[in-house]
């Protein structure tokens, strides 16, 4: 920030695409990817004469992010008409929540620098998608694609409580990772399956009134959303000390020149006319409802990274690194089933598979051998037969290739079961030994630190197969 006599103001609104078969008010498919205009009906296009109906799966993903964020659940609800005109919107106006949003309050729980802290909320709102506006299909027109028109969308709409471009970064990561963990979007905001709008405003430390804002909309990334922030913060801060007035406008952010430019001047809700939609009506969240949803709700990260460090005495590190993910949890949940050894779960799959993954471009879903498997890995190295550099280079390969065998027959196979006979190891161990007076007199003289050097030319001419543990025992004791 260019100035720091000045204290910035951010508020957030995130638009999360919920992942349903269908639109909130009909069956069309709410699938992302398909041809343009052919997701639509007479009901999506808004033809006279069609009704709304309400899609409940929408209800209860909205109920489920809502208990997630520590937020109120409003049991009586209804929709409203939202009144604007962009050639994107077929109804001419846009249905969603004004007087009754679905969750109230709550907050999202960040880490900036070390530092934890609870960005408040002020509600979460069930509401329709708009189509999409094409500018690069013809170079006379502009183009509109209306598959995206009345998919389901939640509004996350934070309090003006966020303090610098680093917490909005925290914030959106721990949304995107909570909606993924919970199943109902899939974050990803370059297909615009989530997107930011940020409202960002500067005042004097100190001051309580809050400056004029200005948004910027339709944020396509977490990184651009720390970019536009800072961006603005310097713009705004340029604009009062040179003793101008900030204009309250909605502005976009243009990735490629790394510049903000002006859209229009800002609407307040009074301009969107709101009124209760009249085709569709209230509904109530009952408690049984409410009830089956909480019971419904998987561990959550903040919980699980508690249990994986307080029971499997896991470090902060991985247990932060396991839950940062859904997909990672699951698998290691299932290894753990079949190994306590959780330490080495956590290797393998912060190391070779996901080494593996990055290779071969795929998620964790495709990883070919099961969780069972990986953990018959970790106890092929348990059991000492090889170690894990074998075991995770060499091993690992062929039983992707050979998934039906087990390890022990593979290292079997290849000759790489680790030599633990004391006999053959000493033998090893005094060849290096007698190879390099010169370095056992530096070891013996203060250099303890060569006995890695020991170590490892022991493992080069054992190719690998010597029992380190047992390399190291016997090093010691014959240098020493």
């Amino acid at each position: 920030m260019k100035n720091d006599k000045y204290e910035v103001v951010i508020g957030l609104e995130v638009h999360a695409q919920l992942q349903t078969n269908s639109k909130l008010f009909c069956g069309d498919s709410a699938a992302f990817g398909a041809a343009p205009n052919t997701h639509i009906s007479p009901i999506t296009l808004a033809h006279p004469g069609t009704l709304p109906r309400m899609n409940k799966k929408a209800i209860e993903f909205a109920i489920k992010l809502g208990l997630a964020l520590h937020c109120e659940i409003e049991q009586e609800n209804y929709f409203a008409r939202k009144n604007y005109f962009y050639p994107d919107l077929p109804k001419g106006y846009q249905i969603s929540q004004h007087t009754t949003p679905i969750c109230k309050n709550g907050f999202v729980k960040i880490k900036v620098n070390d530092a934890h802290r609870n960005i408040q909320l002020n509600r979460i709102h069930i509401e329709e998608d708009a189509g999409k506006s094409l500018h690069d299909v013809d170079e006379n027109f502009t183009a509109i694609d209306l598959n995206r028109a009345g998919v389901p969308l939640l509004e996350i709409v934070s309090e003006p409580d966020l303090h610098s471009s680093d917490e909005a970064f925290a914030y959106i990561t721990e949304l995107r990772r909570l909606v993924r963990w919970l199943e109902i979007c899939d974050g990803n905001m370059e297909e615009g399956s989530m997107r930011c709008d940020a409202n960002i405003s500067i005042r004097l430390k100190g001051e309580k009134k809050l400056g004029t804002r200005v948004e910027v909309k339709n944020l396509n990334s977490i990184r651009n959303v720390k970019k536009a922030i800072d961006l603005e913060v310097n713009r705004l801060i340029d604009i009062v000390e040179s003793g101008a007035s900030i204009i309250q406008e909605t502005r976009s952010f243009d990735a490629d020149n790394n510049t903000t430019f002006s859209l229009r001047s800002k609407e307040d809700a009074d301009d969107y006319r709101y009124f209760a939609d009249p085709d569709l009506t209230p509904f109530h969240i009952s408690d049984q409802f409410l009830k089956e949803v909480k019971d419904s709700l998987p561990a959550l990260p903040e919980a699980l990274e508690i249990k994986y460090k307080e029971v499997f005495q896991l470090a902060t590190y991985d247990a932060q690194v396991i839950c940062s993910d859904k997909a990672l949890v699951n698998y290691f949940e299932e290894i753990i089933k079949h190994t306590t050894n959780y330490k080495a779960a956590v290797n393998w799959l912060m190391g070779p598979i996901k080494s593996y993954l990055n290779d071969h471009s795929i998620e964790l879903e495709a990883f070919p051998l099961s969780p069972e498997k990986t953990a018959s890995l970790i106890q092929l190295v348990d059991d000492g037969k090889v170690n894990f550099s074998i075991a995770s280079t060499k091993i690992l390969s062929a039983f992707i290739q050979a998934p039906q065998k087990n390890p022990l027959e593979i290292a079997t196979e290849l000759n790489l079961l680790q030599e633990s006979n004391n006999d053959s190891v000493a033998n090893w161990v005094d060849e290096v030994i007698n190879r390099m007076p010169d370095k056992v007199k530096e070891y013996r003289s203060g250099k303890k630190g060569l006995i890695g050097l020991f170590a490892g030319e022991v493992k080069k001419l054992s190719k690998g197969k010597a029992d380190m543990n047992l390399v190291n025992k016997l090093l010691a004791e014959k240098l020493n």
